[in-house]
């Protein structure tokens, strides 16, 4: 009988693992040093999935948040999973930072009624590619600009798919004409996410102990598989880890049900692509002809003015309402009536009452005796709009 020490094959993997992971940390260490170190302002958007967790739980040990070297920024859509901004506090108080929190423009952070008041509770049916550009591109790109960020940190990997196959460590991000970005886990597995996480017992969002894998907006998050038998509990698997492993499948659970407009399946919300960089910080029709309503009051008094105009109701950050804008303003050259613009996202119960407005942009033709005609023509060139203007004060 040989006396040859037997090979003990799963000993030999998780002592390759370890020494893996070991290697990933040092490497994912060294990036944060130089995003934190080399840069004034290093800004983490966090949006406490399961690598964020990591990323966060690294930089606490590097000592990196308690000092504010780097912080973190977190952006509210409200369609957040309520557990998220709960999970949000207790890694707050754990790791001894308060993370910037930024949701929609104008509207105050934790104020849903507020949001749904100004945008509209059903934005991302009517319009998912707004949706994104008002509840994550824009308060994710004012939050750099508030925070001075010169370099972003985050959790993108090339294990999540295509979109994401070839970043590297360190890249120019779209976001801000030429800001560094850091991606500290970029040649991480999903695996080796969770293998950190259990190897330290870092605090991981709680809905992966209900079988989601990835999490993001409520509306379009599913667990992995459907019927929740894969979880992640107490830094172990139950289940098939497999669902969750598998290249490309750490999002699947991800925009669920959602389409982009050229019908392809939704994959990314925007903020990690090309043209993020694109902002509303600007009102329509600033300049021209084209007259401001100020308020409702302002309004009402032109309805009881006792002569015709054209009243736009529309929403700077509507896509259509900045498409018509060129129109909209040759047409107030044109007529020889005053053309108005009323800001409605921020007034939506009285431009619906007032202004026979359900979307925008509404444009409304104001006769001499207060009556209100809606255009209901989507042609909103130069030449329909004035016939509408004339027929209807004809």
């Amino acid at each position: 009988m040989s006396d040859k020490p037997v090979f003990d094959q799963e000993q030999f993997v998780a002592e390759s693992k370890e020494m893996r992971l070991k290697y990933l940390e040092e490497q994912a260490m060294f990036a944060l040093k130089i995003a934190v170190e080399n840069y004034g302002n290093a800004v983490f958007p966090n949006a406490m999935i399961a690598g964020d967790c990591v990323i966060t739980h690294l930089l606490h040990r590097m000592g990196y948040l308690s000092t504010g070297k780097a912080k973190i920024m977190v952006v509210d859509t409200f369609h957040l999973f309520p557990e998220t901004m709960d999970f949000l506090k207790t890694i707050e108080e754990a790791y001894d930072f308060k993370a910037e929190v930024f949701c929609a423009e104008g509207v105050p952070v934790a104020d849903k009624a507020g949001y749904d008041a100004k945008y509209g509770v059903d934005l991302w049916k009517e319009d998912i590619e707004q949706y994104d550009k008002v509840c994550k591109v824009e308060p994710f790109q004012r939050g750099l600009k508030t925070l001075k960020t010169d370099c972003m940190i985050n959790g993108r990997t090339r294990w999540q798919g295509f979109e994401r196959a070839w970043i590297d460590q360190f890249e120019n991000a779209p976001i801000g004409g030429g800001l560094a970005k850091c991606n500290p886990i970029a040649y991480w597995t999903f695996e080796d996410t969770f293998d950190y996480l259990a190897k330290y017992k870092v605090l991981a969002h709680p809905l992966h102990a209900k079988g989601y894998p990835s999490i993001g907006d409520a509306k379009d998050t599913i667990p992995i598989p459907e019927d929740g038998s894969t979880k992640f509990v107490d830094f172990k698997f139950e289940g098939d880890s497999v669902p969750w492993l598998d290249y490309a499948s750490e999002r699947k659970g991800r925009f669920v049900g959602l389409a982009n407009k050229d019908g392809s399946t939704k994959t990314e919300c925007g903020i990690h692509v090309a043209g993020a960089e694109q902002t509303f910080d600007r009102d329509l029709w600033e300049d021209g002809k084209v007259k401001n309503i100020a308020n409702s009051d302002a309004a009402l008094e032109i309805k009881k003015a006792g002569k015709g105009s054209v009243v736009a109701v529309y929403a700077p950050w509507c896509q259509f309402c900045q498409a018509m804008e060129e129109e909209y303003s040759n047409l107030a050259t044109e007529l020889d009536v005053d053309v108005y613009k009323l800001r409605g996202d921020e007034i939506r119960e009285f431009v619906t009452s007032e202004f026979n407005t359900e979307s925008f942009p509404t444009i409304n033709v104001v006769k001499p005796d207060g009556t209100v005609i809606k255009y209901e023509s989507e042609a909103r060139d130069v030449a329909s709009m004035k016939k509408f203007v004339a027929e209807s004060l004809a």
